[in-house]
């Protein structure tokens, strides 16, 4: 399986790529949301986590432009931002599922294994 992390914190984006690499997953990790976008445009992957604030071009620009675009990879948005405006937008905008931080690491485990699961039709 193959995932796209999208994550501007370099700290945060080392371990979550480690995790999400012991848990199985190839993991290909952008910091910024332009090369982000490119890569989710460009690559085939089973998920996307994505964050919301990231420099260039923000999470919720580049799910609107992956929609527009017909892409259809479940997304999960890993974001700082807790208020109810910032998850109905990422939701509106197309994410399938949202998480915010800080967070359990198993819980984003769980959650990405859920979207693949969903994205396979096998969500029972």
């Amino acid at each position: 399986m193959r995932l796209l992390l999208v994550e501007d914190d370099p700290d945060l984006s080392r371990q979550m790529k480690a995790v999400l690499e012991d848990d199985g997953y190839a993991v290909d990790a952008s910091m910024d949301g332009e090369d982000g976008h490119f890569l989710g445009e460009t690559e085939s992957y089973d998920a996307i986590v994505l964050d919301l604030g990231l420099p260039i071009m923000d999470g919720v620009s580049i799910l609107t432009k992956w929609r527009s675009a017909g892409i259809s990879t479940p997304v999960l948005i890993l974001t700082a931002r807790d208020g109810w405006s910032e998850k109905v937008a990422g939701l509106d905008a197309g994410a399938d599922d949202y998480v915010t931080k800080p967070f359990k690491i198993e819980e984003v485990l769980a959650r990405v294994r859920a979207l693949i699961r969903r994205a396979a039709g096998q969500a029972s």
